[in-house]
């Protein structure tokens, strides 16, 4: 009994066993899950919290930087206003004041017009009163006229014949007297008024023309460099205009820009000043005022150069070096497109040799010729005629009297004192006037050809007027019933005089009067 109680005993507790193995799984599976849950429950509220506090953050810092945002925004768009408000506000003052200069012009345009009509009004009666006067005289003369010949017995063509066969017995013998006189002083002085003779005969060869060129032109690789050049808002081209001193025409012309200045060594300056920068491709204000320091350096050590070769060229000794200086700058001038340095040394040539002809100082002569333009160096500069300057720079510099003699009266302003001062007039102009030696544009030229013809046609009893061989002569027919043979002769001789003082020409102009009468019958 006992025994088979123990065996159930311990069939229960296999079997209690048993479900506690069983079992045990199930609680570690419950206890554990249960673990983990909870775990996972503090996991994710801490994440829960971090993700808020984090989402929290994010959006502070987002409304911050677009807080940040919005007060740049609003910062620039008030910069902006303040300078539009500012330009506005110049260019009101400029237009106040363009209208002030407008109001002005007209005020004083109006002052003038009054002025003029009062002028006119005056003139118009002192022709009147001149014409009334005029008459009175005319009748005046005749009456006297007319009482003249009651009295004499002699009509006005009778009186006018004796006073002139008169005049021509007295004059006949004055001048045989003349004549004597200047034989025997010829013979007294013939050596000095041979050479003499020579100069002046080379010296009525003379004409004055001048013309300067006042424009250069610089390439460019595209039109694209046009606006490089200009720069924003155009502060290249200020700075440009104001270190250069000259005016930049920027124009339709392709891939060209023209430098304008009347003083060839700044627009020698600006246009190398150009070229480098276009080379360069590097153009802004700072590297423009190095350039232009540069270039203007250049051309100063270039002057002095040319000035030496052309002294050195010459057999000249040593001279001023400003007056060197200045030969140099003669390099960048022209006139009539003629190189003012080489006219210069071809006239200093010139008067070497016919100063050698004549026997006279070879090195003096060659100096005054060089000089004689030195004036034309400056005159872009200080005021005065190239004349004027000239003479003062060689005075300064201590050159002899006969240079500064020449440099004076080479284009007739003063007395020649001296023979080598009319060589170097002659000497000027025959450089001047050979072929090919200068140039004339088509507006002068046109200008001139129809200025002379309108001076010819001026003439009272002129039919018609013609310009030939390129204004060099000029031919007037006349109608035959208004004027004689004798005054054709006198036409010809005042048309040369008006020509002389009223027009500028080189070299010279022939003058033709043609008077043709024709008498033609048709037999029948």
């Amino acid at each position: 009994m006992i025994t088979l109680l123990s065996e159930g005993g311990w069939i229960g507790i296999l079997i209690g066993s048993i479900v506690v193995a069983a079992a045990v799984p199930f609680l570690v599976y419950f206890f554990v899950t249960k673990g983990k849950a909870t775990a996972a429950s503090k996991n994710a509220d801490a994440i829960l919290k971090d993700a808020k506090i984090k989402a929290e953050h994010l959006v502070k810092n987002a409304q911050l930087d677009a807080k940040q945002i919005a007060f740049e925004e609003k910062e620039k768009t008030d910069n902006e206003i303040r300078t539009r408000k500012s330009e506005i506000v110049a260019e009101e003052a400029k237009l106040s004041q363009r209208m002030a200069a407008f109001e002005t012009r007209e005020n004083l345009l109006l002052e003038k017009e009054k002025t003029l009509d009062n002028k006119k009004e005056q003139l118009e009666n002192s022709i009147a009163s001149y014409q009334k006067r005029q008459s009175e005289l005319d009748a005046k003369i005749d009456s006297i006229i007319v009482e003249l010949e009651k009295v004499s017995g002699m009509s006005v063509q009778e009186a006018h014949d004796e006073i002139m066969a008169r005049v021509e017995s007295k004059m006949s013998m004055e001048i045989a007297a003349y004549i004597k006189n200047a034989e025997d002083e010829a013979r007294d002085t013939a050596q000095a008024k041979a050479m003499n003779l020579l100069s002046i005969a080379c010296q009525r060869y003379a004409q004055d023309v001048t013309t300067e060129r006042n424009v250069s032109v610089v390439a460019l690789p595209s039109d694209e460099m046009k606006g490089r050049i200009i720069g924003r808002e155009g502060r290249n081209i200020r700075v440009l205009e104001q270190e250069l001193g000259v005016d930049l025409v920027i124009d339709d012309t392709p891939e060209a820009i023209t430098v304008s200045c009347f003083d060839p060594i700044r627009r020698e300056v600006a246009r190398r000043a150009l070229e480098y920068l276009v080379k360069d491709g590097r153009i802004q204000p700072s590297r423009i005022e190095d350039v232009v320091a540069k270039v203007k350096a250049e051309v100063n050590e270039s002057t002095m150069k040319y000035g030496e070769e052309a002294c050195f060229k010459l057999g000249l000794p040593r001279m001023n070096r400003e007056i060197v200086n200045n030969l140099g700058r003669l390099h960048y001038r022209t006139s009539y497109g003629q190189n003012v340095l080489k006219h210069s040394m071809e006239v200093a040539y010139l008067t070497g040799i016919m100063a050698g002809e004549l026997g006279l100082d070879v090195n003096l002569a060659r100096r005054a010729g060089l000089l004689h333009d030195i004036g034309k160096a400056i005159d872009f500069e200080q005021e005065g005629s190239h004349v004027e300057l000239g003479a003062a720079l060689a005075k300064k510099a201590g050159e002899n009297d006969v240079v500064i003699n020449a440099i004076e009266s080479h284009h007739g302003d003063t007395e020649a004192r001296y023979i080598i001062s009319h060589l170097v007039a002659a000497a000027d102009t025959l450089s001047a006037a050979r072929p090919g030696a200068r140039s004339e544009t088509l507006e002068t030229y046109i200008k001139r050809i129809e200025a002379l013809e309108t001076l010819a046609k001026s003439f009272d009893g002129v039919q018609q007027a013609y310009a030939m061989q390129s204004g060099r002569e000029v031919r007037v027919m006349v109608i035959p019933e208004k004027v004689s043979d004798a005054e054709a002769v006198l036409m010809a001789q005042q048309l040369r005089e008006k020509i002389e003082n009223e027009m500028t020409y080189p070299g010279q102009i022939k003058v033709s009067v043609i008077r043709e009468y024709r008498a033609s019958e048709v037999a029948k």
